[in-house]
């Protein structure tokens, strides 16, 4: 599973998941390239991978929400990486996002910042996979992993949010389930040059109301919310050589949520 020489690019870079992600693909050899929107955040995570792994991360300030910055990204990216293996299509818009007219009551959810859901979780992830595409397939290794979300691929039981200000936007689960039929679009027309596949992460817990915590612990087969780590092993498997067989797929990471 080594990504000694190898380049991988993760959007969301500054946040709980992205810079986990980052270091467990530096862990294996990989040079890192973390974009996020947040610059306090992503020399954050570059500064804990230079402490532990003495890799210095290239890193990005973008705004994955406006094309034309991810038209520059792309032709940066390009010509500043001397090559591209992986790349993780991360950032999103997620459920406790503090948007207007988002985590709230059907009724009251904002089309505008559904459009803003789209154009986040979904639309830079086609946009960046397109732009980045020629890369990719240039050494033979090129894999992308999209991070989408058991609430594209299932329905919310409303019972565990009950009397909780948690919610659940329809459009963090659309685009999510969107994102996989991505995956599999992309998969179909990229192959054999680049793999593409998904993960499908369950709950993952945050300090959210105690009672919401306990409710879907009890309803998961393990017991328990997921953790950041919980994902570093499927990400490694399918950045890696471990999965060259493999594309098209949504690997669930979800403590057995989805079998009921």
């Amino acid at each position: 599973m080594s990504l000694e020489g190898r380049c991988s690019v993760i959007t969301g870079g500054g946040g709980y998941i992205g810079s986990a992600l980052a270091s467990v693909l530096c862990s294996l050899g990989s040079d890192i390239v973390l974009i996020d929107s947040n610059p306090t955040a992503l020399r954050t995570v570059a500064n804990d991978l230079m402490e532990k792994w003495g890799k210095e991360a290239l890193i990005v300030d973008c705004d994955l929400e406006i094309e034309k910055e991810r038209c520059c990204l792309i032709e940066n990216l390009i010509k500043e990486c001397s090559r591209i293996d992986v790349l993780i299509n991360n950032a999103a818009f997620v459920g406790s996002a503090s948007l207007e007219g988002w985590s709230v009551d059907l009724m009251s959810q904002s089309l505008d910042t559904w459009r803003r859901a789209m154009e986040v979780n979904l639309t830079a992830a086609f946009h960046l996979s397109q732009g980045l595409m020629p890369t990719l397939k240039e050494n033979g290794t090129g894999s992308i992993i999209n991070i989408g979300s058991i609430y594209g691929e299932l329905g919310p039981d409303w019972s565990l949010y009950e009397g909780t200000s948690i919610g659940n936007p329809a459009a963090y689960g659309v685009s999510k389930g969107a994102l996989f039929q991505l995956t599999r679009w992309l998969a179909c027309t990229v192959a054999p040059d680049v793999r593409v596949n998904a993960i499908s992460p369950g709950g993952l817990e945050r300090g959210q109301d105690k009672r919401f915590v306990e409710r879907y612990s009890a309803r998961t087969p393990m017991a328990r919310m997921a953790t950041e780590e919980d994902l570093l092993g499927a990400v490694a498997f399918l950045s890696s050589d471990a999965s060259a067989y493999v594309t098209g797929q949504v690997l669930r990471v979800d403590g057995g949520w989805g079998i009921w």
